[in-house]
């Protein structure tokens, strides 16, 4: 039932797909219900199969920087908690409400011990380090909206403005000005 997410990450043989299906979990939540508290050590890495997520930090009563954000059909942990096995410096929430399947580090090994190919599942790991580091580079504003438009598009309409604007570390307003420059065309 879920094989071809895990054929996202590499080739598989069946009996290993069957493996992974008989070893993860089907998890629902509801909105805004917290899955990793500031301070956990993550344990667990997660596929949404419904809803939205984001990973955030609280940096005042009303305003949360925003690490990374997630929509259906993507892979969603805390990469620097369960890599190094820390606390977590974030907190992962459901946005909305969310149906996904969430395995553990320790069925992960379990898994690559029983074969190898589960090693490909590191291009999960991979992939979210990738993503993490990318707004950490010297782009505009403009730059930065219109790879978000360019590559994850339905998180504009899933998200708010400001959420959005928090994720690519610019105000709501220098995303409101890069948005009409965008529709104007009058940067390019």
């Amino acid at each position: 039932m879920y094989g071809n997410i895990l054929r996202a990450t590499g080739t598989y043989q069946d009996s290993e797909i069957e493996l992974f299906e008989k070893e993860i979990r089907l998890r629902e939540a509801r909105k805004h219900e917290l899955l990793l508290r500031k301070g956990q050590i993550a344990r667990t890495v997660s596929y949404l199969l419904e809803g939205a997520v984001r990973q955030y930090d609280i940096l005042s009563e009303s305003e949360h920087n925003v690490i990374d954000l997630h929509l259906a059909g993507e892979w969603f942990f805390n990469h620097e908690s369960l890599v190094g096995q820390r606390p977590s410096r974030f907190f992962i929430e459901t946005y909305t409400d969310c149906r996904f399947i969430e395995i553990n580090l320790e069925t992960i090994h379990y898994l690559t011990g029983k074969s190898l190919a589960f090693l490909q599942l590191n291009k999960v790991l991979e992939g979210a380090f990738q993503r993490m580091q990318f707004f950490d580079q010297s782009m505009t504003p403009v730059e930065k909206y219109r790879h978000l438009l360019d590559n994850r598009p339905k998180l504009i309409q899933a998200f708010p403005l400001k959420i959005i604007a928090s994720y690519l570390k610019i105000t709501p307003e220098t995303l409101s000005r890069a948005r009409n420059a965008v529709a104007n065309g009058t940067i390019s």
